[in-house]
């Protein structure tokens, strides 16, 4: 494996139109199959790499991989285990510029956006410098020479099924905190984006993951399901759409394995009368359009209370203003959505807003991206007058779309977001204390930001989205995450200072005073 000493010395850097490779029992590999996936660029349609559909004997070879390096991992000590952590948040640093290059030209963030997609899954790594803490039992004296106490193990093989809006920040959330716990991981990239997932990968071998405790494989629906049938995977982290994460909490249940899904949301910024109008609408705008709307915490649905609908205008005023274009441009304020299908998708959405009676503010279809003819941009777009009932409404739209509804009352608003089947986040923006309270207080989305627009905790918090927005029982990165990649054992001790045996064997239930 080649050493990494500089930015851009990467060995998976992928070349233009290469074959990805896999991570197979600490080496990275060709694939055997015949069967492959086209990673393009958004914003050109070129071809960036090719990805392989792994075959059924690399998949096999890389959970066996993974069984066996388990092994030896989990007797690692906690302080060895923090260490690798600590030199892999390095390299992190060391090389983030090529990692965020990669992400704006397999998935087509603004290259701002992709440092901080990088930089948010980094800060997952760096709370791991605190993994002694969080690896802590409790003992207790429960008798006279008998003592009860509790040691937090790994569960062994742990899969990871992660999505193509954040390809750097969602495989951190996911191995480092496997690995960190004494877990070993096959993890599948999207086959969409995975060049930042196989640099990862690369800069945790050369922090000191030993051969075979981390291994990538790609591919669509077959390795999706071989990580939920095979034995030897005992837990599944997935983020991504609805449909997929239904069927993969059903299968991973169903076979016995702890599972973790973050699915598809709604998230609802409310807007007081009273909010700071200036920051209130900026924040709505830059979260609502950020990323190109491809955030599972973007603010794509904005209720207006009150007076604050006098408001509407200008937001369509600030959101005409951003620069659609190539993440490479730094005056591109977003770039294009990932897939053509993507942006077909968003468009019949919004038409099917206006033909349901919604009126289109902002008609960002088509937009004139010059020097990018074949990208797949939406500019901005607001639709006004929503309803409940529209299917812009009741979908994720997954796009720079933002759709409002409006509302009367704080309490018309709060009915309004909980009557919403997705729970992921939520934010009021109001300058009462009392408002925000009641808001944080009533409202039943999992993350909520009181004037805080995109409320993603950080990791020494979890991320807690619900309803809908979350299938599985323990959240992912911080404290929750860790009880997701480990289990307890409880231990009764007796050692009786005596030295006395007792006469015969007690066949009842033990009971202690």
């Amino acid at each position: 494996m080649q050493k990494v000493s500089q930015i851009g010395s990467l060995v998976t850097v992928p070349q233009k139109g290469a074959k990805a490779k896999l991570l197979i029992n600490g080496e990275f590999i060709d694939s055997q199959s015949n069967e492959y996936f086209k990673v393009l660029n958004p914003a050109t349609q070129e071809v960036e790499s090719l990805v392989p559909q792994a075959t059924p004997a690399e998949l096999k070879e890389a959970a066996k991989s993974a069984e066996f390096a388990f092994k030896e991992w989990r007797k690692a000590s906690v302080i060895a285990r923090q260490g690798v952590m600590l030199r892999f948040q390095h390299l992190i640093h060391e090389n983030l510029e090529t990692i965020a290059k990669n992400i704006v030209n397999e998935q087509g963030k603004v290259l701002s956006d992709a440092r901080g997609d990088v930089i948010r899954g980094l800060q997952v790594v760096e709370n791991l410098a605190g993994l002694p803490d969080y690896m802590l039992g409790s003992r207790i004296s429960v008798a006279k020479d008998m003592d009860t106490y509790t040691v937090r193990e790994p569960l062994g093989v742990v899969g990871g099924i992660c999505p193509f809006n954040f390809p750097a920040m969602i495989p951190l959330w996911m191995f480092p905190v496997a690995l960190a716990t004494g877990n070993t991981v096959v993890l599948k990239p999207s086959e969409k984006d995975p060049g930042a997932a196989l640099m990862l990968a690369e800069l945790a071998i050369e922090a000191g993951i030993p051969k075979g405790a981390l291994n990538i494989v790609h591919g669509g629906k077959p390795t999706v399901e071989f990580i939920l049938q095979d034995p030897a995977i005992k837990a599944v982290s997935f983020v991504g759409g609805d449909a997929a994460g239904k069927a993969i909490h059903a299968g991973a249940s169903a076979n016995g394995k702890r599972v973790q899904c973050n699915n598809g949301a709604k998230n609802h910024g409310v807007i007081m009368p009273d909010a700071d109008k200036e920051h209130a609408i900026n924040a709505l705008v830059g979260a609502a359009f950020g990323a190109a709307g491809q955030r599972c915490m973007a603010l794509s649905t904005a209720v207006f209370v009150g007076e604050s609908q006098e408001w509407i205008g200008e937001v369509v005023e600030q959101a005409s203003k951003l620069k659609v274009g190539s993440g490479l441009d730094k005056s591109s304020d977003l770039g294009p959505l990932i897939t053509k299908g993507a942006l077909e998708r968003a468009e019949r959405l919004i038409q099917s807003a206006a033909d349901e009676g919604a009126t289109v503010l902002l008609d960002g279809r088509k937009p004139t991206v010059e020097g990018f003819p074949n990208g797949n941009f939406l500019a901005p777009t607001v639709i006004d007058n929503v309803k409940p009932h529209m299917q812009c409404y009741q979908e994720e739209i997954f796009a720079p779309v933002l759709v409002i509804l409006r509302a009367d009352t704080l309490d018309e608003a709060i009915e309004l977001v909980n009557k919403n089947r997705y729970g992921n986040g939520t934010a009021i923006f109001t300058q009462s204390g009392a408002a925000a309270r009641k808001f944080e207080t009533q409202i039943e989305a999992g993350n909520v930001g009181i004037n805080v627009p995109i409320p993603v905790p950080l990791p020494m918090f979890s991320f807690t989205g619900n309803k809908a927005s979350f299938l599985g029982d323990t959240n992912f990165y911080g404290r929750s995450g860790i009880n997701f990649y480990t289990q307890i054992k409880t231990i009764t001790s007796l050692w009786r200072q005596e030295g006395v045996s007792m006469n015969k064997p007690s066949v009842h239930m033990p009971t202690i005073r």
